[in-house]
């Protein structure tokens, strides 16, 4: 007989999350997708106000598009008491909750972690904040760019001329992905001891610690790393390489018995490979210019297919240099079958599985991409108010 799959880890728990942007919103989708009921509370002019980033998603935007699916959307007004009271109920009832308010924000309104883990012993709440809650920054505005600024990320990234931000929010994802693995922790101690508790986490703290090759470098050996573009800073060659078809391909040459393997079966010139001048990495990293003319000279001759077939015949770390649009054909991702579409108020759109498989257990629950305030009359039914009630704070814009 067949085994049924295993359930998803957090189903049954409820997350309810006063959040906008993506750090918070990012973390609170990866609950949804192993199974926990998110509720996400967004203002009633508008909502979160990553809804209006773009119209990229066929008419939705893309970062709410991509941090939302799974979630229960209710439109409500907290800064009225009414508003704030339904947050209350629906946190009394609840396993998480999540925030990340402008800081104080949170506070003011009775919704911070320390407040509501006092009312709610198991709770587990998480203040997601840019810089902390004390110290001379706690109230500056950080978005993702500034912070990314700040932890010195821009500073190590670009080229020798030109220092450029990463291209993906990557203060926010590190944020997220602390929150996520924080509520995670939380939930374990709770399974043990019973109790909640806080959880803190900033932008800034998690980028720094995403800084630490970087930093200890620095730190421990006096010089900051150099930006080399797609270079390596301290190997050769590692770098992009354009070829006789208008491709790049990067490779990677990890030690001396690599260099030689490169020179003899990619770049015909084997005795490359013990040429005082190329064989060690710190003779090449010298002579990065002539060693990366050598490379560039041999790869631009080939097609960007035979150019990889020849390096991963010698056994060289490669790749293809893929814009967006080759890896959403990605032949990896079709082979592994990790595309799938999620309802959205447009209509279904593609979207990929999370990365944490659990092989025997249930597939990742990817749900509706929610339309605004789409599920505020069912949350408000639940936490026990009546139709008229209800009428009257929709009636009012406490609730949409």
């Amino acid at each position: 007989m067949d085994q049924l799959p295993a359930p998803l880890p957090l189903e049954g728990l409820t997350v309810v999350a006063v959040e906008q942007a993506v750090a918070a919103p990012f973390a609170t989708r990866q609950l949804a997708d192993l199974g926990a009921r998110v509720i996400k509370v967004e203002r009633v002019d508008g909502g979160d106000f990553a809804r209006g980033y773009d119209t990229a998603a066929r008419g939705l935007a893309s970062h709410f598009v991509w941090c939302n699916r799974g979630k229960e959307s209710v439109a409500l007004d907290l800064k009225d008491p009414r508003g704030l009271d339904v947050v209350r109920r629906l946190v009394a009832d609840a396993d998480v909750f999540v925030q990340n308010l402008a800081q104080g924000a949170a506070a003011r309104l009775g919704l911070d972690a320390a407040t509501l883990c006092a009312a709610h012993p198991r709770l587990i709440a998480v203040d997601i904040s840019g810089y902390g809650a004390s110290g001379p920054y706690a109230d500056k505005r950080a978005y993702d760019m500034l912070v990314q600024c700040e932890a010195g990320l821009v500073s190590v990234t670009g080229t020798p001329g030109q220092p450029v931000k990463a291209g993906i929010p990557a203060a926010d994802i590190a944020a997220a992905m602390y929150a996520f693995s924080g509520v995670l922790a939380a939930l374990v101690r709770r399974g043990t001891t019973g109790r909640g508790g806080p959880v803190e986490v900033s932008m800034l703290e998690a980028l720094a610690e995403w800084m630490g090759h970087p930093l200890h470098h620095t730190l421990h050996g006096g010089d900051a790393p150099a930006r080399t573009g797609l270079a390596h800073a301290v190997i050769a060659p590692y770098d992009a390489y354009a070829t006789a078809d208008g491709g790049r391909v990067l490779l990677s040459v990890q030690n001396d018995r690599e260099w030689r393997r490169l020179a003899e079966k990619v770049l015909g010139r084997p005795e490359l490979g013990t040429d005082p001048a190329y064989a060690t990495n710190a003779a090449r990293v010298a002579r990065r210019e002539r060693t990366d003319a050598l490379v560039a000279k041999a790869l631009g001759m080939m097609s960007t297919d035979e150019a990889l077939s020849r390096l991963d015949g010698a056994g060289i770390a490669c790749a293809r240099l893929r814009d967006l649009r080759a890896l959403a054909e990605h032949p990896q991702l079709a082979a592994r079958e990790r595309w799938r579409e999620v309802d959205s108020p447009v209509g279904p759109l593609r979207a990929l599985l999370p990365p944490i498989t659990l092989p025997g257990g249930a597939e990742a629950r990817m749900g509706a991409v929610p339309a605004l305030g789409e599920h505020t009359e069912a949350v408000l039914r639940a936490v026990g108010m009546t139709d008229d009630e209800i009428a009257a704070l929709c009636r009012d814009g406490v609730a949409a």
